[in-house]
């Protein structure tokens, strides 16, 4: 077959891990529905063709992706041919086929031989050394994804389980949804690495994984504007090396501001170009500290869906722009909702100086099952391990809204997995309605109350320990307090659309809804007990029409109204440390 010269989404996904040898494989492939998941023993990973076109990375759901199909379909397939350069396969040289995300397992097949393990989790990147099977000339590869979102046993995040959406699902993703890529890399290569700044000593910890790396020199190197400012080496054992990095000028990672230092990796003739923020993230009895400073945090919910797209962004620089425009109505950052972001996200995130929480899809599992246990803690682990990198990323939330009673245990398991893994951040245990006793950091609450008055009074008795929580499991009251998700008024635009729906009852007119959100916002930012907020939420999705701009990014209101409103100063920034 012959494929399209169009590359949609053409850039590098993830600018923190970085090679010069990479090829996008975005763009046209082969593509077959097989609803009755028989492909497996049709020996569709050997067939010369596969009978339907379909635009990767967009999933077969979106009009993007050239099919616009919104039925079930628990298994697809995907098959290109591949023409790898010819140098990529001298000297030893491996060739890793990587996957930004495909939901949910995932099987690869190069010129019909199965490479590795199946992978689980419809969130998390992954990567395979596809070189044994690969032979000069043209290559075949093949993709398999089952997808069986009414399972219970995988994490779906706000993908519908009926066939139409409803109420707060939206429409699924099947199979891949974010960039595939080829790279060239040496024998001995980075495979992965684990950054920790010292802003008191002025120096970076790297922890990496190597493949091959005995006795060879890895070397690290920082830039500042293009200035080399540090420079360290340290001998790689078999699978790791570790090292610190001292730096010449300390310049702090700012919210609004960012401010990122240029990192190189070298392991013999394998480099990796990086990045990274040096500050400091602590917490104290009433607020999140960064760099020594109290902060409030003033955050929308951002789901991460798009009209034409569903879960991927048609463009890079649509992710740049909902970054920009819940900038530009005064919020310093998001609570990414029910869904892992993409890494060309959250590297937006990280050079802009746009607060995050990262979050799990957990809805759709049946965490009271133990097979359900199995698929969600082994992504958990990836999730983190990819993203904890990031200096704009400043809290993470695996759970949110499990009901008491349905496994406390894996909450609280999951809540110290992840302080294991990394120590750096604090952790919300399971946003919303309860906390498993020990297990979070933070207490949070949902409240959609629509009436500015009763939402004030509710929160004044925080100051004299009450919990904010109507059911706490807690015996005591945690510190610091964040109200994490309020607001969500429904304001629509289309009125046409009959099943449009907000939080209480809607606003009659435009005065009404500014003064409400004026009156819920003002209620929370000037409460000295309460360390931030997170309004419903940046834009509408689908039904859901609570969005401050519409389901394709049109703003509702002037923008600067909200940012008058967010950018007055919070009770607790006046406090000192």
């Amino acid at each position: 077959m012959s494929y399209t010269h169009f590359v949609p989404r053409p850039e590098h996904p993830n600018p923190q891990f970085f090679r010069e040898s990479w090829l996008n494989l975005n763009g046209e492939w082969e593509f077959y529905r097989d609803h009755s998941v028989s492909g497996k023993a049709r020996k569709l990973y050997d067939a010369s063709s596969l009978p339907e076109r379909i635009t990767v990375p967009f999933c077969m759901e979106s009009e993007l992706s050239g099919i616009g199909d919104k039925d079930f379909c628990d298994c697809v397939w995907y098959r290109r041919k591949l023409d790898i350069p010819s140098d990529w396969l001298t000297d030893g040289k491996r060739v890793l086929l990587h996957v930004g995300a495909c939901d949910y397992r995932t099987d690869i097949y190069v010129n019909g031989t199965h490479v590795g393990l199946p992978h689980r989790g419809g969130y998390t990147s992954f990567s395979y050394d596809i070189t044994a099977p690969l032979r000069t000339g043209t290559n075949v590869l093949v993709i398999c994804a089952e997808d069986r979102t009414r399972s219970g046993e995988q994490p779906c995040g706000k993908q519908s389980r009926k066939y139409s959406s409803y109420g707060c699902y939206y429409t699924r993703t099947t199979g891949i949804w974010q960039t595939v890529w080829l790279e060239s890399v040496a024998p001995a290569h980075i495979e992965s690495f684990h950054l920790i700044p010292n802003m008191e000593n002025a120096s970076l910890s790297i922890f990496a994984k190597v493949k091959e790396g005995a006795g060879k020199i890895m070397t690290a190197t920082a830039y500042w504007n293009g200035k080399k400012v540090g420079e360290a080496s340290s001998r790689a054992a078999e699978t790791s090396c570790n090292l610190i990095l001292p730096l010449s000028e300390l310049h702090p990672w700012e919210i609004g501001k960012g401010g990122l230092y240029d990192l190189i990796l070298t392991l013999g003739d394998d480099q990796v170009k990086s990045y990274f923020g040096m500050r400091t993230l602590s917490l104290d009895d009433s607020a999140l500290v960064i760099n020594g400073k109290k902060i409030f945090q003033r955050l929308v919910l951002d789901q991460g869906f798009y009209p034409d797209g569903i879960y991927t962004a048609p463009s890079e620089q649509e992710l740049i722009n909902d970054i920009t425009r819940s900038m530009a109505c005064g919020f310093n950052g998001a609570r990414l909702h029910q869904k892992v972001f993409e890494p060309l996200f959250l590297y937006h995130c990280d050079r802009l100086g746009y607060l995050v929480w990262g979050e799990h899809g957990n809805w759709g599992l049946r965490v009271s099952q133990p097979s359900a246990w199995k698929g969600f803690l082994s992504e958990w682990i990836k999730i983190v391990e990819r993203d904890r990198n990031h200096p704009a990323l400043i809290g993470w939330c695996p759970f949110n809204e499990t009901e008491a009673g349905q496994d406390d245990d894996l909450i609280a398991y999951t809540a110290q997995l992840t302080r294991m893994l990394d120590p750096t951040r604090p952790v919300i245990d399971n946003s919303g309605w309860i906390h498993v006793e020990g297990a979070s950091d933070i207490e949070d609450w949902h409240d959609y109350d629509q009436n500015p008055d009763t939402f004030r009074q509710r929160y004044i008795d925080v100051a004299n320990g009450t919990p904010i929580l109507t059911k706490p499991l807690t015996p005591y009251p945690l510190f610091p307090r964040f109200i994490s998700e309020y607001g969500g008024i429904g304001w629509n635009v289309n009125l046409n659309q009959t099943n449009a729906w907000g939080y209480g009852n809607n606003p009659k007119t435009e005065k009404e809804f500014l003064e409400r959100f004026r009156g819920l916002t003002e209620a929370l930012l000037f409460n000295p007990y309460i360390t931030g907020l997170c309004y419903t939420q940046l834009t509408d999705v689908e039904q859901e029409t609570n969005g401050l701009y519409t389901y394709d990014r049109q703003a509702k209101f002037d923008p600067k109204f909200f940012c008058l409103i967010l950018e007055q100063k919070a009770a607790i920034e006046d406090q000192t440390e």
